[in-house]
């Protein structure tokens, strides 16, 4: 599988070397690909680089790994035509350049929208999932916790998010279905839940289960 990744920062070099790792093919996409040029050059396995575009033409599936702020620009630049059919993997949050509250990072959304709600009406041939997006980046790949942690993921097509789970289960985690595009207005705030331990006390190694009966 190709898995086209949008973003030069921290997260998507994460899951790209993660995937990598995983025996993924993947593409980095930048805004400027010669940025990218030093990760592709060590990268282990089959790595390229190009625009978001060429990277969301590419991939057969693509990931979102953008600031918040970014997000809309992103999906513009990639091209709506480039994402359509596609599932798109959404690891995004809506967080605002503004200072935490008490330990609370503010998000420039309400509490009855959420961001991948804005991308899925950007982009509505596209098949967004919200994932990757209530746990650090050291912990999306093969977390290394006692219990395997849940990844709590939505969106309206569920092919997607079949082709979402079994990646997530490749790289080590298990999956919670949560329902359509409008669950992410719970989801993303866990990202929010998430960063509290760790604005308030530094501790950044932590992840979330869901327990059920049965």
């Amino acid at each position: 599988m190709k898995i086209a990744i949008l973003g030069t920062g921290q997260v998507g070099e994460v899951l790209a070397n993660g995937f990598l790792k995983h025996g993924y093919a993947v593409m980095r996409g930048s805004r400027e690909p010669a940025k990218l040029e030093k990760w592709k050059s060590t990268a282990m396995g089959e790595a390229s680089i190009g625009t978001f575009a060429d990277a969301a033409k590419w991939g057969e599936v693509v990931v979102l790994a953008v600031k918040g702020v970014a997000a809309e620009s992103a999906v513009d630049l990639a091209g709506v035509a480039n994402l359509a059919g596609k599932p798109v993997l959404d690891a995004t949050n809506p967080i605002a350049e503004l200072p935490p509250v008490n330990g609370v990072i503010q998000f420039f959304t309400g509490p009855n929208e959420s961001l991948m709600e804005k991308l899925q009406a950007k982009a509505p041939a596209a098949h967004f999932v919200k994932c990757f997006s209530c746990v650090g980046n050291a912990f999306m790949i093969d977390p290394a916790f006692a219990q395997k942690p849940t990844m709590f993921i939505c969106g309206n097509d569920a092919e997607a998010k079949q082709t979402t789970t079994a990646i997530l289960t490749k790289v080590g985690w298990e999956t919670a279905d949560f329902g359509a595009v409008e669950s992410a207005r719970a989801i993303e705030p866990l990202c929010m839940l998430w960063c509290i331990p760790g604005m308030r006390g530094g501790s950044w190694t932590h992840a979330f289960k869901l327990l059920q009966l049965g």
